[in-house]
Parts: C-alpha cells; structure tokens; sequence
C-alpha cells in the first residue's frame, strides 16, 4: 500500500512556521534528524528531492521521479512544476510502476475518485453521467492529468468515480467527501478512520494500492496554519487507522515529493529532503531509499509479484 502525500518536507522543528512540530504526527520528521518513534515498528528515513538538478523540486518533475524511478527533472533538465509536459507523460507511459506491474501479471488499484466530467474531458472512459460540464475556450483553463493520472492510466487501470465513493469503493482525495460535494457529488460524510476501512478494503485482491493526499501542499502554498493542521490532522488519523488494519504480511510506504507545508513562512516550495515512512514489510527496507529514484524499484518488489519484477534503477 503506498499513500502518496503532496508537499511535506523535513524542516526545522519550528511550532512557529511548521504545523509538524505543533502536533505529533507520524509526517512530524524534521531537518535535525528528530522525530518521535513510529508505532507498529515503523521506520522513517529523510530522502532527497533535489536529485542533483539546481532549483527548488516541483511536483511534475518529483512525481514522475517517485512513479518511474527516473530522474525525471535531470531528463527534462529542470524541476517542472504542476502537470506533466509531453516528455514526462511519455516517460510515464513507458516506464510507470504501474504498467511494469500489470505487465507481470500483478493487479493494481488506484482508490482516488474523480467526477466523470474529468476523466472524459482527459479522454479517459468512465461509466455514468457527467456531474457538471466542463467547458473549454479562449480564457478557459483545459483539463490537465496529473502524473498519479498518466502513470496509473500506462498500467490500463480503471478510474474510480464519484458515484463510486458513494458506494464505498472509492475515496476522494480530502478523505472525508466534504470537497466533492460541495461541487454537487452526493458521497456520505466519512471520518478518517471510516476511509482507511475502505482503502483497506479496495486493497485486497491486489498487489499495489495508491491513494494520493494532497491537501497538504495546498496548505503550504496558502501559508495557512488552520489549513495545514485540519489536512494533516486527517491524514494522521487515516494513516493510524491502516496501521490498525494492516498486519506483518502486508507493507506500507508514505512518501511526499518535495517540501512545502513545514515551512510556513513562504509560499513556495523547499529544499529539505522528505520523509520516507515504512510499516511491517516496508519497514525493514527503509534504508534503501536515499532519494526519490528508489520508491518504485520498493514499492514494485514488495508487490505479491515482487521476485518477477525488474528491480533496475532507470
């Protein structure tokens, strides 16, 4: 299981700029090497986002890095903000751990959902009617995919929508629904704790489950403290509530692309390296990831399939 969390960075264990060091929570990594120990024998380590590229990494470039494990901003020669540029997009075609993993015969969910208007107006198949239009033209900003889209969409998945939250066999990216249905979706309110009983879920059956969070890095850029502590507060209790559900045969990976929300003072995105999370299976392995290159290669061998699969670093 690999939870994908936007925009935190170790930084300095400030209360006054860093919402980390005013709560404990399991993301409460910093700069100085501190950090209280994880439950369920967990490891954390610090890994770089910089990957020898000059510039403050980006979440284009650090994602397609995490999802490949290509260096993706020495490919493009730049960190790239935002959504994926042509070359990155046929990067995580080719090389997404997705499509590495359904071409070995492993299964793969990916638990985010997205409204029907979104995925068609990518080009992507989805079941139902259209919540809202969306519509293009001069002034109008085009839907874009993010990299979790592309990569995921390279292993022939099948998106999850709204109308599937609904039931339950979805999440959307706040955890609780609130977001979707202010934007019409009619998805029953969920406490965290109720979200991780269906990642859990979704999980079985499967050798790779993702679900990405990013609120966080919303926070950070809004340089707001209120925000930032409501995100990460039900982050924390959704990633107890899978350790609670989870056992020694199963993995779990937390990792961000690049810093952001532990430094409040600025908008923009930081240097610090990000933290690196591993529970029962993954727990052990911690110490094989250095940068963002090494979470493919990881989290493909811990997969069911895993002794099938390349372990070669692009």
């Amino acid at each position: 299981m690999f939870v994908f969390v936007d925009g935190v960075g170790a930084g300095a264990p400030d209360p006054e700029v860093n919402p980390l060091a005013r709560v404990e929570h399991l993301l409460s990594r910093f700069s100085d090497g501190g950090g209280t120990p994880l439950p369920a024998r967990g490891c954390a380590v610090l890994a770089d986002a910089r990957l020898g590229v000059p510039g403050r990494p980006q979440s284009a470039t650090g994602q397609s890095t995490i999802l490949t494990g290509v260096n993706a901003p020495r490919l493009v020669g730049r960190h790239l903000l935002g959504f994926p540029n042509a070359p990155l997009r046929e990067l995580l075609q080719a090389r997404s751990l997705f499509r590495t993993l359904a071409a070995a015969g492993g299964r793969a969910v990916f638990a985010n959902a997205y409204p029907v208007a979104y995925l068609r107006a990518l080009g992507l198949a989805a079941d139902g009617e259209p919540e809202f239009e969306i519509r293009s033209g001069p002034g109008r900003r085009r839907a874009r995919a993010a990299a979790t889209t592309v990569a995921y969409h390279a292993g022939a998945g099948r998106f999850r929508t709204w109308a599937d939250a609904a039931r339950g066999e979805g999440l959307t990216h706040d955890i609780t629904g609130e977001r979707a249905n202010a934007h019409g979706a009619r998805i029953p309110h969920r406490t965290p704790e109720e979200a991780a009983g269906i990642l859990l879920r979704l999980a079985r059956g499967h050798d790779l489950a993702l679900f990405e969070f990013f609120e966080s890095d919303e926070a950070g850029h809004a340089r707001s403290m209120e925000r930032a502590l409501d995100a990460l507060g039900r982050l924390d209790r959704f990633l107890r509530a899978l350790l609670d559900g989870l056992g020694p045969a199963d993995a779990l990976v937390v990792a961000s692309d690049h810093g952001n929300v532990e430094d409040l003072s600025t908008r923009n995105h930081t240097l610090a390296p990000v933290p690196v999370l591993g529970f029962f299976r993954a727990a052990g392995r911690m110490a094989e990831v250095r940068d963002l290159t090494h979470l493919a290669p990881l989290l493909l061998s811990l997969c069911a399939t895993g002794e099938d699969l390349p372990r070669a670093r692009g």
